[in-house]
């Protein structure tokens, strides 16, 4: 501790979040070259997954990204400023009403209506580029076909707009076994002869394993970016998190001793517990309660007992020797014996959802 009373972010944070920035390249990098002559992009709305899109944008330019998408325009304003001039940024939720003169430049918005092509067109008349989206089947966003045939009736609306791109979105490309990926080829195909002469986006992480078919002129991936499984095709793709906790306090309780709030575990036996500085608060949920959850020391799985709480968990370390732990000291929640999958798995979500709910409180390195 300094005289101050500061002590380091490392050893005041309750628990440390390691990224692997070069891992996220590496991952582009081998998904670039399983869709060339296609081209690839970097998905980092949500704040790449939650890892943090600042610290990750410019190695991925350096590595060849030249397109970027996010969700918001606050999003691409926030590191635009830290892309050359030649990098791209996509802004997937389209063009809400009055922000078209907030598009500066190198950031496009994905119009996703005939009412926002016809608003962009007439704020911009054509000087500024943008993306149209065609919905193919999901019902989310996008021109619908009546939309598209209104805009393809309309030459002069069309080059108004700008667009460089037409793309859409993909439902169900992570269960290959579904036909509706190959229904939303054909609407895609569909929609780019209403709309000649536009490069085509399709496939974004799943849809990338599904075949060349699906890869058209720009590919967008996003998750696999970061270490999840996307698709049960995927592959080699590499872990990108490791998340180690701090134990806050170690204990020995008696049979019959409850822990954790509403008394839902009591001990059968004399059980050691270590209680660990994160909980729903970070993002491991509630869900993760009495074994759901587990935290691992070495090869160790150490399950959860009681509920996880706010700022807190406890797990059951009766399998370590005695003094195997003290205080401080750091267990693995996502890592070699666990990995994003896994720990979504054991609670039914998915790998996304565990990623974007991590917390601002653990002590982040980018590595």
């Amino acid at each position: 501790m300094s005289a101050s009373g500061n002590v380091s972010g490392v050893a005041a944070a309750g628990g440390i979040l390691t990224i692997g920035v070069e891992t996220v390249v590496a991952n582009w990098k081998s998904l670039a070259a399983r869709v060339a002559p296609a081209r690839s992009a970097a998905v980092v709305k949500a704040d790449a997954y939650g890892l943090g899109a600042v610290p990750l944008v410019r190695p991925l330019y350096d590595a060849g990204c030249r397109d970027f998408f996010v969700i918001a325009l606050s999003e691409a304003e926030a590191f635009r400023p830290l892309l050359p001039s030649d990098a791209a940024i996509y802004v997937l939720n389209g063009l809400l009403p009055g922000t078209a003169a907030a598009y500066g430049d190198g950031i496009l918005p994905v119009l996703n209506s005939l009412a926002q092509c016809r608003a962009w067109a007439e704020a911009r008349r054509g000087s500024r580029p943008s993306v149209i989206q065609v919905d193919t089947g999901m019902s989310r966003l996008g021109l619908d076909v009546a939309e598209q045939q209104a805009l393809a009736s309309d030459p002069g609306l069309l080059s108004a707009t700008g667009a460089r791109l037409i793309m859409s979105h993909l439902a169900c490309a992570d269960e290959p076994d579904k036909p509706a990926s190959g229904e939303q080829l054909a609407a895609f195909g569909a929609a780019r002869e209403r709309l000649p002469g536009l490069p085509g986006s399709l496939a974004a992480s799943s849809g990338i394993f599904l075949g060349a078919d699906y890869h058209f002129d720009l590919c967008r991936p996003g998750a696999s970016l970061y270490g999840i499984e996307t698709s049960p095709l995927a592959t080699g793709i590499k872990s990108v998190v490791d998340l180690r906790v701090r134990v806050a306090q170690l204990r020995e309780i008696e049979a019959g001793t409850s822990v954790g709030y509403g008394y839902t575990f009591r001990a059968s036996r004399t059980t050691r517990l270590a209680t660990l500085a994160t909980g729903y608060a970070d993002g491991w949920w509630r869900r993760f309660s009495n074994g759901a959850g587990a935290a691992y020391f070495g090869d160790t799985r150490l399950p959860s007992i009681g509920r996880v709480s706010m700022d807190s968990f406890s797990v059951d370390v009766s399998a370590l020797p005695a003094g195997t732990l003290a205080e401080g000291d750091l267990l693995e929640l996502i890592g070699p014996h666990q990995s994003v999958d896994d720990v979504a798995r054991a609670v039914g979500t998915i790998g996304y959802e565990v990623l974007t709910a991590l917390g601002h409180r653990y002590h982040r390195i980018y590595r």
